[in-house]
């Protein structure tokens, strides 16, 4: 069993402080961007928007979300925090029902509860990673061969997405660009950890500043990033946000995961139970985030219930006589009334001769 010790629920805590600020975030900055009314928008090429104070708190939701994101992975293991940033697409979603009027469908609503189910089973079965508590060992794991050869096949296959598949498949399938940010995005996780542990040292009185490891995390950083919004933003410009984001969390969590795993042996430890129960918390998450995205603009009517859930027809008062007439089409006769009368005409003419 995991020990949830200080460090564990602070990051637990931090992960999921920063899912209610980052889904806050959008229905603020969203309402900032309704109150507009008339005046130039920002699909528009308009900044009126930097005059309204909820815009403003929007971002300040949204920085405060990023910075508790960002510290919890100097307490909690990577393969934790992150599915748990799927609860900010929940967040966004229930308030944006409640306060922007927006329709959260049957789909919508199964796909929040799944969604909850899945962060509460990983919380539950969460791996307890080693112990990396300075720079000097965080040095020591980038040093193994396992992670450099992970680390390679990385940067070779984005650049092959990049400037071979790119150009040919970038426009027709949504894999190309959504890969390389994932890909891409599982070395930026791991510069936030160590940057992190830095941080942790900095602040205990430790001369880190000194050590070319957190400048270099720094660096490395600041270049994963970069690479992640242009090549996220491509696959959002040209291919449905309700296809993108839901590929991009599957795909993203994915290659974390497995980036943990192999930097930080976050599953050597685990027993067969934790490893199920972590696995399967994390399909529950993306069949929820599946069903949120995938059916958000499909209406849901009580035509499309089976007949026998629909109103009306499911009274068990309705007498046998108006049960009758919606008799299936088992019980209808298999030639027309026509056809019938002609058959056994033909047959009195047969037994007259």
């Amino acid at each position: 069993p995991v020990a949830m010790g200080t460090g564990f629920g602070a990051g637990l805590g931090l992960a999921l402080a920063s899912s209610a600020f980052i889904g806050g975030s959008f229905v603020l900055k969203k309402k900032g961007l309704l109150r507009l009314c008339g005046r130039a928008r920002a699909g528009q090429g308009g900044h009126a928007y930097l005059r309204e104070w909820l815009w403003w708190a929007g971002l300040l939701c949204m920085g405060v979300g990023e910075a508790a994101n960002f510290a919890a992975y100097a307490f909690a293991p990577a393969t934790l925090v992150t599915p748990l940033g799927a609860l900010s697409v929940l967040v966004s979603a229930v308030l944006s029902s409640i306060f922007l009027n927006e329709q959260l469908n049957v789909h919508g609503k199964i796909g929040c509860m799944l969604s909850i189910l899945g962060s509460t089973v990983m919380v539950i079965h969460a791996p307890q990673e080693e112990e990396v508590s300075s720079l000097e060992s965080m040095a020591e794991k980038l040093k193994d061969p396992g992670f450099i050869v992970f680390a390679v096949c990385v940067l070779v296959s984005s650049l092959l997405l990049i400037f071979v598949a790119g150009p040919r498949y970038g426009q027709s399938n949504v894999l190309v660009y959504v890969l390389v940010c994932s890909a891409i995005g599982s070395l930026s996780v791991s510069c936030v950890k160590g940057l992190g542990i830095a941080l942790k040292e900095l602040f205990s009185g430790k001369p880190v500043l000194k050590e070319p490891l957190g400048w270099v995390l720094l660096v490395c950083l600041v270049i994963c990033i970069s690479i992640q919004i242009n090549y996220l933003n491509k696959a959002l410009d040209i291919f449905n946000t309700s296809v993108v984001t839901p590929i991009y969390y599957v795909l993203f969590t994915t290659a974390v995961m497995t980036c943990s795993a192999i930097l930080f042996k976050e599953w050597q430890h685990m027993v067969l139970d934790n490893i199920i129960g972590s696995i399967s918390g994390f399909l529950t998450i993306v069949s929820g985030i599946f069903l949120l995205h995938a059916f958000r603009d499909m209406p849901f009517t009580p035509s499309l219930l089976p007949l026998f859930l629909q109103p009306g027809r499911a009274d068990p008062h309705l007498p046998w006589s108006s049960a009758d007439r919606h008799q299936s089409c088992q019980h209808q006769p298999l030639l027309p009334s026509e056809d019938k009368g002609s058959q056994s005409a033909e047959e009195e003419e047969e037994e007259e001769e």
